[in-house]
């Protein structure tokens, strides 16, 4: 059996913050341009930056700026 039309599966890292004027969850994938959103809480933005990451990667001309490698404390 065949299936046609599979793509392989990415995952990205998304770095998450809170906006503490908007009180927002905020989020956006280093390195990955306009892959950025926001959410009322953690769900809403996991869904929305998967949204976001869809579209673009339906873009061919795609140029990645960076590639992450990890985080730091200090």
């Amino acid at each position: 059996m065949m299936i046609a039309n599979v793509k392989p599966m990415r995952t990205f890292t998304a770095i998450i913050e809170r906006d503490l004027d908007t009180k927002l969850d905020v989020g956006y994938v280093p390195g990955f341009p306009g892959a950025d959103s926001q959410g009322e809480n953690l769900d809403e933005l996991q869904e929305n930056l998967r949204k976001v990451i869809e579209m673009l990667l339906e873009d061919e001309d795609l140029i990645f700026q960076t590639e992450f490698v990890g985080t730091d404390r200090l």
